[in-house]
C-alpha cells in the first residue's frame, strides 16, 4: 500500500461517518496532512451543510498552508447549497489535492482538478478509485441516469423459500443477519414492499437502530388499492405515510424510477414479496442483489418462492450476476451480487 492510498483508506473511514446522512449529496471524506502527520479531518455530514473538505480545513487552522488534502470525490467546483470546495482550498494554500475519484457529473467532471492546477496546485488523481466509486454509488447512479439505484435484498432459506404456503416468515434469518438491514435501511432513502407481504408481516419499514433516526425513508407499497389499513405499522408515523404504487410494465416501472429520482430519491431499497421481486427483475430496475440464505431448508410445492412471476419457458431467460461476493452474518449467508442486464457505472 502507498502512501497516498493509506491516507485515502483513512479518508474513507470519515465518509462513512455520514452514512444515510447526506442524501442526496454523496458521502465524502478530506484529512490533511502536513509532514506525515494528520491535523485536520472532516467528513460531509448532512446535505445543505458544510463539505468535507471546508470541515477538515476549518479542523487544521494554519497547519493547512503547505500541506496536502486527501479527498474521497473530486471537490464541489460550482455553487450549490454552499460554496465551491475549489476556491475554499486554494484560500487555504493547500500544496498537493489528492483525489479518490472524479465527480460522476459529466457537466462538472475534471472541472474542479483544472481549476487547482490553474491555482498552482499538485492533483494527484484515482487513488483507492474503485472504493472510493463503491461508497457512492448510489449518488452515481442518480446523478448520471436520474433515478435510483435499487437493491433488492430478500431473506430466504437454502431452498429459496421466504415463507410457508399460509405467509409465515418470521423469521428466516437470524439477528445479526436482521441488524445488518437495519444498517441498509439508514442508506435507503425509501424502502418499497409488496402488499401481500405488508399485511402478512406488518412491517414499519423504518431504521429501528438506532432509535432516534433522523432520517426515515420513505415508504412505498406496491398494490393494486389506494390505501393501507391504519392499524399497520407502516401507518405509525402521520408524518411519514405510505404511498401506494402499481406500476406494471417495464416502461411504467422506469417511469416510475424517474419519477422518484426527481423527488431526489437516490437510494431505494426493494424488501420483497416474491412477486415484487419478479416484477422488479423483469422490467430490468433492480441494480443489485442482496440475498440472506439462512441454514434452513422449508421444502414444500406450495411454500413461496424468493422469486416469483410468470414460470420462465427456458434457462435462457435466467438473470445472471457479476462481482459476485458472499460473507457469513451469523449464521446466515449474505450473497451480493450486480445484473448484468441492468447498466452498471465502472
Amino acid at each position: 500500500m502507498t502512501q497516498h492510498e493509506a491516507w485515502m483508506r483513512k479518508a474513507l473511514a470519515q465518509a462513512r461517518r455520514g452514512w444515510g446522512r447526506t442524501s442526496p449529496n454523496p458521502l465524502v471524506g478530506a484529512l490533511v496532512v502536513r509532514e506525515a502527520q494528520l491535523v485536520g479531518k472532516g467528513y460531509h455530514e448532512r446535505a445543505g451543510e458544510p463539505h468535507a473538505e471546508v470541515h477538515a480545513l476549518r479542523d487544521a487552522g494554519e497547519a493547512a498552508r503547505g500541506a496536502t488534502l486527501y479527498v474521497t470525490l473530486e471537490p464541489c467546483s460550482t455553487s450549490g447549497r454552499t460554496p465551491p470546495c475549489t476556491e475554499a482550498i486554494i484560500n487555504a494554500g493547500i500544496r498537493r489535492v489528492v483525489i479518490g475519484c472524479r465527480d460522476p457529473n459529466p457537466a462538472h467532471e475534471g472541472r474542479a482538478m483544472q481549476r487547482l492546477r490553474n491555482a498552482g496546485i499538485e492533483v494527484v488523481c484515482n487513488v483507492l478509485k474503485a472504493s472510493c466509486a463503491a461508497l457512492n454509488e448510489a449518488f452515481f447512479c442518480w446523478v448520471r441516469h436520474h433515478r435510483p439505484f435499487v437493491i433488492l435484498k430478500l431473506a430466504m432459506t437454502l431452498d429459496g423459500k421466504i415463507a410457508t404456503a399460509a405467509g409465515e416468515s418470521k423469521w428466516i434469518t437470524g439477528d445479526k443477519a436482521r441488524a445488518h438491514v437495519q444498517h441498509w435501511r439508514q442508506w435507503a432513502d425509501a424502502i418499497l414492499v409488496g402488499g401481500e407481504t405488508m399485511r402478512m408481516d406488518n412491517p414499519s419499514l423504518t431504521v429501528r437502530t438506532p432509535a432516534d433516526w433522523p432520517c426515515q425513508p420513505r415508504k412505498l407499497v406496491w398494490t393494486r388499492r389506494n390505501a393501507v389499513g391504519n392499524d399497520l405499522k407502516v401507518c405509525s408515523d402521520p408524518q411519514n405515510m405510505p404511498r401506494c404504487i402499481r406500476p406494471e410494465s417495464p416502461q411504467a416501472w422506469r417511469t416510475f424510477m424517474r419519477t422518484l429520482g426527481d423527488e431526489e430519491i437516490t437510494a431505494l431499497l426493494v424488501e420483497g414479496g416474491g412477486e415484487l421481486a419478479a416484477a422488479c427483475l423483469r422490467a430490468q430496475v433492480v441494480d443489485k442483489v442482496m440475498f440472506f440464505v439462512a441454514p434452513k431448508i422449508l421444502g414444500g410445492r406450495n411454500s413461496r418462492p424468493a422469486v416469483g412471476g410468470a414460470n420462465p419457458p427456458s434457462l435462457r431467460e435466467a438473470v445472471g450476476l457479476h462481482e459476485m461476493r458472499s460473507r457469513r452474518i451469523g449464521k446466515d449467508l449474505l450473497i451480493t451480487g450486480y445484473l448484468s442486464n441492468v447498466h452498471r457505472l465502472d
